[in-house]
């Protein structure tokens, strides 16, 4: 289906309304901003890249600055008239708003409009319905669905009693969904239920995880920032890398090796993004548990975006909403081959030695595989359980499992060879060096 997007931004801004067949209009209404909220122009780039990712087609945009927004339409009875009828010249067949709409201001403006209204949050739900794989994506985006579905019921008869196709009509669900309160509401518990024993499932699999020590390491970022490029660069795994947004749900764990011989599992997370409904953190948690038991964050943001420091204060955000905000954090600058050569030498100036800033930064890029080595130390570094330590062993050379596992998980700095014994010096983790304690020369 095609899509048409209007945006009610700036009253003073340029107007446009471009008709090219049926499509989706979205509007949107911004207040005072700080300085590192997006401009009018951010924004409406950002949710056209939203309208794309939900297979939408833009046709016709309006932007508008409001003092305050209309408590019963959002932007006014005026520019209403105005939204009737460029949507209507342009034929389209839904409108957007990129702003959260009340009961009331949804039931008022499909009263007006001649076509489906949606606001970003339902956007954005129809998005993650768009690309949950898994059963457990699937529940839990239905579930945020019907959480937020459930107050706006009101008025909704006939559109709701069944499942349509195009935007904003993907689910909830596989069947036929019924708009009674009541049945929604003892579909929630049902969904809550379900979710919670894919969370036991989780902590059985951590338990076993925790059994043997390896630490966890989460991606996590903004929505297209280049977080699976970066998992598949690291890992040599062929998880989905897409411009689009939220082209990743489902939580992947690989297993990578750090220089120190330490292995780790890297977790790829779901994308964060500016207004992330509070629906979607409550139902992904389940999913989002992978960050909060991640030993360290690795923060990938989008070292060419105009406005990097906007997108940061959001994943910021939502990972204090998580009570992550405090774990030990690397910022991943990635896509530097996007930037000019005088841009890369700034920000290559600012890490120094390995590219490792003071601010825990280090810049890459997944696409090309640069900075992957300095990002693997930075990574060894930042490590707090089972340490890397320095020691001296003395081992039989008929041991030769014990001097296996030493070439195969630890540095070796240097060897001698005293009669039937061999003397080491190495660098490795405390665990496996526990294991080999009856090798260790004592220190004097």
């Amino acid at each position: 289906m095609a899509a048409s997007d209007l945006a009610a931004l700036d009253e003073n801004a340029s107007e446009s309304a471009e008709p090219a067949g049926s499509g989706v209009f979205s509007a949107e209404a911004v207040q005072a901003r700080s300085s590192t909220e997006l401009d009018a122009e951010e924004s409406l780039a950002e949710f056209r890249e939203l309208v794309a990712s939900a297979g939408g087609e833009v046709v016709a945009e309006i932007m508008q600055r409001r003092a305050r927004p209309d408590p019963a339409t959002l932007v006014g009875s005026g520019k209403v008239e105005e939204i009737l009828g460029v949507a209507a010249s342009a034929e389209a067949d839904l409108v957007l708003f990129d702003h959260d709409l009340t009961p009331t201001q949804l039931r008022n403006l499909e009263a007006a409009l001649p076509c489906r209204v949606l606001d970003r949050t339902q956007l954005i739900l129809d998005i993650f319905a768009r690309h949950a794989r898994t059963r457990e994506g699937q529940l839990q985006v239905e579930l945020a669905q019907l959480q937020y579905m459930l107050p706006r019921l009101a008025g909704k008869g006939k559109a709701m009693s069944q499942l349509g196709g195009g935007i904003g009509t993907r689910g909830p669900g596989e069947t036929k969904l019924e708009t009674d309160r009541r049945q929604i509401k003892r579909r929630i518990d049902h969904l809550k239920l379900e979710l919670e024993s894919v969370r036991r499932v989780r902590k059985q699999q951590r338990q076993r995880r925790e059994s043997v020590p390896v630490p966890t390491v989460a991606l996590v970022g903004y929505t297209n920032a280049g977080k699976s490029t970066l998992f598949n660069q690291l890992t040599g795994a062929q998880v989905l890398q897409s411009s689009r947004m939220f082209a990743t749900l489902d939580p992947k764990l690989r297993a990578i090796e750090l220089p120190s011989h330490r292995k780790i599992l890297l977790s790829d997370t779901v994308g964060f993004i500016r207004n992330l409904p509070h629906t979607l953190v409550t139902s992904f948690r389940a999913t989002l548990e992978e960050v909060a038991q991640a030993e360290v964050l690795l923060h990938v943001r989008d070292a060419a975006s105009t406005y990097g420091e906007e997108q940061k204060l959001q994943v910021e955000k939502v990972l204090d909403e998580l009570e992550v905000l405090g774990k030990p954090r690397i910022e991943v600058l990635n896509k530097i081959d996007l930037l000019s050569e005088h841009e890369r030498e700034g920000l290559l100036a600012r890490g120094g030695e390995g590219n490792l800033g003071s601010g825990g930064e280090v810049a890459v890029s997944a696409r090309t595989g640069e900075g992957m080595e300095a990002l693997l130390a930075a990574i060894d570094r930042a490590l707090y359980s089972d340490p890397v330590i320095e020691a001296e062993l003395y081992v039989p050379q008929q041991e030769g499992a014990a001097l296996a596992a030493i070439e195969a998980g630890m540095i070796v700095h240097s060897r001698q060879y005293e009669g039937n014994f061999v003397r080491l010096t190495v660098s490795g983790p405390a665990s496996l060096l526990g294991r080999l304690r009856q090798y260790r020369l004592r220190e004097e």
